[in-house]
């Protein structure tokens, strides 16, 4: 095995990765996480310490 097979193995691992991102990353089951995250910097602190609250209500309860 030469460098440029490891080369080679190294660029199909890099693409595979990537391809895998791209999937998790505009997946269906993620979209309502992410839109979540997109209107955090729109939210008013008093909205955030109570999402906050929420959600440690959320885990604690599981």
């Amino acid at each position: 095995m030469d460098i440029n097979t490891l080369r080679g193995l190294g660029t199909i691992f890099a693409m595979v990765a990537f391809i895998g991102v791209v999937i998790w990353a505009y997946s269906s089951y993620k979209r309502k996480d992410f839109d979540e995250a997109a209107q955090l910097p729109f939210a008013d602190e008093n909205d955030a310490k109570a999402q906050d609250e929420q959600q440690d209500d959320a885990r604690s309860n599981k």
